[in-house]
């Protein structure tokens, strides 16, 4: 099925990112750094059109990354003893990660250095925002986190298996976000209902067990709510 193929394939490529958080301590940095800008670009209020270099920016320097790791494995598995050309090859993919997180260096400066300013001139405000962003910045960040505690523990595949629940985690942070959104009680007991059934699944399927499932739950419902309280 068409379907269950692309779920498939988005499973390799979640691994690949799940391989490189996992050897590469850079890549890990780079998601630490990823979940700090986004959060602080949402407290100090930067404007749409700022928001979305930022996150491009980021987006790029976390690709480059994944291309250095693709390379350097590609490279060793090419040439498994020490060659010159080999070492060039590595040399030049490391050369243009640092190129672009020199760049983003630049861009986060000019871009965030004046916002911090204003935000400690103003007495330390935390800018407010709309419900749909805050769900939508809070999946990404459930989703990040999600990816730094599996290759951390190193356990399962990004949509099978492995601490914490991703699928549990992401449909509890959906269910909290409807309950802010809609604020209708109905809303929320069905999307809870809804969240308590995928989690469920994934216990009775044999993929996680009950610790793994909750503590994606926790995770997923726990950095929603904090992320609604203080933003909206």
């Amino acid at each position: 099925m068409p379907l269950r193929q692309w779920i498939k394939s988005a499973n390799f490529a979640i691994e690949g990112i799940l391989y490189a958080a996992k050897t590469q301590r850079h890549v890990r940095y780079h998601l630490y750094a990823a979940i700090a800008v986004l959060i602080l670009s949402y407290i100090l209020g930067i404007t749409e059109t700022q928001f979305l270099i930022i996150g491009l920016t980021v987006i790029t320097v976390i690709i480059a990354e994944l291309f250095n790791t693709a390379i350097e494995d590609l490279v060793n598995l090419l040439s498994p003893v020490h060659h010159e050309q080999a070492k060039t090859a590595k040399d030049v993919a490391a050369g243009a990660v640092l190129i672009t997180a020199i760049g983003s260096l630049v861009i986060g400066y000019k871009i965030l250095f004046p916002a911090i300013l204003t935000f400690f001139r103003k007495g330390f405000p935390i800018a407010k925002h709309t419900g749909e962003e805050v769900a939508i910045v809070s999946f990404i960040l459930v989703l990040i986190l999600v990816v730094i505690a599996k290759a951390y523990f190193g356990k399962g595949t990004p949509l099978s298996g492995g601490m914490p629940s991703g699928h549990s985690a992401l449909s509890f942070s959906v269910w909290v976000a409807i309950s802010y959104l809609t604020r209708s009680y109905a809303a929320s007991f069905l999307c809870l209902l809804l969240a308590v059934g995928v989690a469920m699944s994934r216990v009775t399927s044999g993929i996680h067990n009950a610790r793994e499932v909750f503590l994606g739950a926790l995770l997923g419902a726990s950095v929603t709510y904090l992320l609604f309280f203080v933003f909206l």
